[in-house]
């Protein structure tokens, strides 16, 4: 099988990289390894930058039909009380909101959408176990169940622990984390609040996530925690949970077995380059991102527009270079780089002393500023909803 270009992964940045090079004529062979698009740790936010690309790309209509929920404001729960963290109302793009959508329903919606273009193909199914060398450049991708897959250019977009990154031994920069994440469900109810929550007490954060008809719940663990949260045993980890939210005390009786708790382990790294002769690497296959406001997604979809801008006329009029890769990444470092700056001092200046649990837990001066000059949530509105660089569609790199 032969391609201008395979895209190794099939999340958000595969699928929107490989619908934008389609759309605009060249041949793209995507890569799943799995079957569906059904995983643990699938992150539900779409941005107002995505959904702004949504729109351009004429999704509009189809997106609305997914089961959604909107969040417009971010808030934090502390002992002393609630408090506002970002007001997302206030953005002047399009869609000055978060949209709360199953993951594996916008893939198939990308993934239906991007199969109308006949130089468009997904492979599910298949996983890419090594890449093809020759003479020093990257030519393609060994899968085991289609053999090997030829490309002028192969972009690795499968993620933290991505199979391309891994073979081609690149250099990367890891900053490290105080956390990981546990991560399961909970039942909701109509009569429950709504939107994303942040909870603080001694040494515990937990994060509610509205899915309709159920939490998602994402709690905060020291790094390397979970062998100890598990030794607690579960009825401990049940009343630590009821203890930081008293209102879900009366359903975490439905943890009954910690395989209804995954573990997501949390690194935050950089390549140095992203890329090698015939190869790129976007997403979190290029940087891995904290769990932190959320934007990882946000920021691997924006890496793929930038880069279907930037390789297009290179692909269609075959002078793909080095220099166009290199271009790729000068242009999404900034971005990147304040990204994990934020995520970074976040994790030292909040979660790592909260974690600690050595100190009480009050209102930072920060959100005492939001509190008291509303206007002002519009900036880490910003930061979440839009990002550094927003990518649109046809704007000159």
């Amino acid at each position: 099988m032969e391609a201008d270009v395979c895209v190794v992964g099939g999340g958000p940045a595969g699928l929107v990289l490989g619908l934008l090079l389609a759309r605009d004529g060249v041949s793209v062979v995507v890569c799943e390894k799995h079957d569906d698009f059904l995983r643990d740790f699938r992150g539900d936010t779409v941005h107002p930058s995505t959904l702004d690309l949504l729109a351009d790309l004429g999704l509009e209509k189809e997106f609305d039909q997914l089961p959604a929920r909107t969040v417009t404001r971010l808030s934090v729960d502390l002992p002393d009380g609630a408090w506002p963290l970002a007001d997302l109302s206030r953005l002047s793009n399009r869609h000055p909101y978060l949209a709360m959508v199953p993951q594996w329903d916008l893939l198939e919606m990308l993934a239906t959408h991007a199969a109308q273009y006949p130089t468009f193909t997904l492979l599910r199914s298949t996983e890419v176990t090594d890449v093809i060398r020759e003479n020093g450049v990257v030519t393609g991708v060994r899968t085991a169940e289609h053999g090997d897959i030829r490309a002028r250019l192969t972009v690795a977009a499968d993620g933290r622990h991505s199979t391309v990154r891994r073979a081609l031994n690149l250099r990367s920069r890891d900053f490290g984390s105080p956390m990981d994440v546990a991560w399961f469900r909970l039942p909701r109810r109509d009569s429950d609040g709504e939107g994303l929550t942040a909870h603080y007490g001694a040494g515990r954060i937990l994060i509610t996530i509205d899915r309709g008809d159920y939490w998602q719940i994402a709690y905060v663990l020291p790094k390397d925690g979970y062998e100890q949260l598990v030794a607690t045993g579960l009825p401990a980890f049940r009343a630590s949970i009821a203890d930081l939210v008293p209102a879900l005390g009366d359903r975490v009786d439905t943890i009954t077995d910690w395989e209804q708790v995954k573990i997501l382990t949390v690194k935050v790294d950089r390549l140095e380059r992203w890329h090698v002769p015939g190869a790129l690497l976007i997403g979190d296959a290029a940087h891995a991102m904290s769990p932190i406001g959320g934007v990882g997604i946000n920021l691997a979809v924006q890496d793929a527009v930038a880069a279907a801008r930037i390789l297009r006329d290179p692909l269609r009029e075959r002078r793909l270079s080095s220099t166009v890769l290199a271009e790729v990444q000068r242009r999404r470092t900034f971005p990147t780089v304040g990204t994990q700056l934020f995520q970074r001092a976040a994790q030292s200046a909040v979660v790592r002393p909260l974690l600690a649990g050595n100190r009480p837990v009050t209102a930072p001066f920060p959100l005492r500023l939001l509190r008291r000059f509303p206007a002002l949530q519009v900036l880490p509105a910003r930061m979440v909803g839009i990002g550094l660089r927003p990518e649109r569609l046809n704007r000159a790199p």
